[in-house]
């Protein structure tokens, strides 16, 4: 009876495991996908800077291809090991432990390359000025509206200050994107009459700060390593029921029959949880790899 408990246990355990793999990996690739617009911004406006090759370091391994496909992979495992786990099935459980195995070792190798520190120093963000002249050019409006975007989101204005838009352009007022109540012709207005109606950080230090670790980067982190620590749990377990599955196995078959065995009636076997399942739903008995 003890046993039949255990391994109920250890199957309930591996089914909330299971669902909390689809919760979390949902979560990443929500988390990947809400970054990957401000990574792009990032990218644009800091092409061909020491702050581009950072944000490169830091960022590629989390909205890189390999993880996204690792998550979703994970999608499919976590229903590989339900029905393992539900069937008691010796072969499917084996491939759920190897596919465990294989994203475990994908997040740790991701892991590592995060949390490498980016050679960036604040004095890389005065290169970003030298970006700023093209801001408005007919051939640079992908440049002039992630310009716009960034600012409007991150509540900043120029790299150090608004004045970089005078000084790094023709422009006779920063761009209205760097009002704090946007409407046509706002900055103009501001500039001459309330300055206080600009934003009065600039983006380079966002930039810079995004690079060096944002909330979304921590948030990423922290899912990535309950992830890892769930998934070795979820290992501990397989490996426990395949155990339990393997020695019940090993013990009906090497049991031997004497002739009192033919001639009295069987006694009666432990029943593992999962043949019991079965036996209630009027399944056939379990075998090794059913």
């Amino acid at each position: 009876m003890a046993r039949q408990d255990a391994v109920r246990c250890v199957r309930v355990l591996l089914y909330a495991l299971n669902v909390l793999f689809w919760l979390m990996s949902a979560c990443i690739l929500g988390v990947a996908a809400w970054i990957r617009d401000s990574l792009n911004a990032v990218l644009t406006l800091t092409a061909h800077t020491r702050l581009e090759e950072a944000a490169v370091l830091t960022f590629s391994p989390l909205v890189h291809p390999v993880l996204v496909l690792a998550c979703c992979f994970l999608l499919m495992v976590a229903m590989l090991g339900v029905c393992g786990t539900l069937r008691c099935d010796l072969l499917l459980l084996s491939w759920y432990f190897g596919s465990l195995m294989l994203i475990l070792c994908v997040e740790l190798a991701s892991a590592v390359w995060t949390y490498e520190q980016p050679p960036v120093q604040r004095s890389d963000m005065i290169s970003l000025k030298f970006r700023m002249s093209n801001f408005g050019h007919h051939h640079h409006q992908w440049l002039t509206h992630t310009w716009n975007a960034f600012q409007t989101e991150f509540q900043c204005c120029g790299v150090i200050y608004f004045t970089d838009w005078l000084e790094m352009t023709e422009m006779e007022w920063p761009p209205d994107s760097c009002c704090s109540n946007q409407y046509p012709g706002c900055a103009g207005h501001a500039h001459r009459h309330d300055l206080s109606d600009l934003h009065q950080e600039g983006c380079g230090p966002k930039i810079f700060s995004f690079i060096r670790g944002s909330a979304p980067l921590q948030l990423l982190r922290f899912l990535g390593v309950a992830m890892g620590v769930a998934q070795i749990l979820a290992m501990a377990l397989t490996l426990t029921l395949l155990w339990a599955l393997h020695y019940r196995h090993k013990l009906h078959t090497d049991s031997p029959l004497t002739p009192a065995t033919h001639e009295a009636s069987p006694p009666a076997r432990q029943h593992s949880g999962c043949e019991m399942e079965r036996e209630r739903h009027g399944g056939p008995p379990l075998v090794p790899g059913s």
